[in-house]
């Protein structure tokens, strides 16, 4: 069993993948990239790494322009496979909802499509309809002015951003990091409800 990184390599770790981001990523998108891995917890980043094949047992090592491409790719195929933990509030065969953990305004939803989507027009019509749904529910649960449906690119893939606006909040507007609390009230109050059928 491989031990746990020390709190020190994972800084280190961390910073060397923020370098990598700040010397390859286009300006638009650093942010975000940025944002995404500073969130991630020790576990988090382990498995990230292990995914992409840069760390191995012996070494933190991260190697550098190889694994770029892969690097900017891989947080949304692990969320989408459950080796990133996420708040997840509905799904369907095309696409999970889950709660961005850096979000423009509270309720901030982005849906990611199963199969990585290169251009908008690759994202499957089922995608929207989920956020049509996931849109009419933080209408009704969180009372804003109105929900915002809007695609984006991050990673090397787009996904559909689904965000209230109480405000004039947009897509470009500061974001802040949702702590756990938060995101669990709003898992409970968002989340795809199952019923349960009583067989008699």
């Amino acid at each position: 069993m491989v031990k746990m990184l020390p709190e020190e390599q994972i800084a280190q770790i961390k910073q060397q993948l923020i370098q990598q981001i700040d010397s390859t990523f286009p300006e638009d998108k650093k942010e975000f990239a940025k944002q995404q891995i500073e969130a991630m917890n020790s576990e988090q980043l382990e498995e990230f790494l292990k995914q992409n094949k840069l760390i191995k047992t012996q070494t933190t090592q991260v190697p550098q322009t190889q694994q770029e491409p892969q690097t900017q790719q891989s947080i949304f195929r692990n969320i989408v496979s459950g080796q990133i933990s996420s708040s997840k509030i509905d799904e369907n065969k095309y696409a999970i909802a889950v709660l961005e953990i850096n979000p423009v305004s509270k309720g901030h939803t982005i849906l990611i499509p199963k199969q990585e989507a290169t251009s908008v027009e690759k994202i499957p019509q089922p995608v929207f309809s989920l956020a049509k749904k996931v849109s009419k529910k933080i209408k009704s649960k969180l009372k804003p002015k109105e929900v915002k449906i809007s695609s984006s690119n991050a990673f090397g893939e787009f996904i559909i951003n689904v965000f209230p606006v109480y405000e004039n909040e947009s897509l470009n507007s500061q974001r802040y990091h949702a702590d756990e609390t938060e995101l669990q009230e709003l898992q409970r109050k968002l989340e795809k409800k199952t019923i349960k059928k009583i067989i008699k």
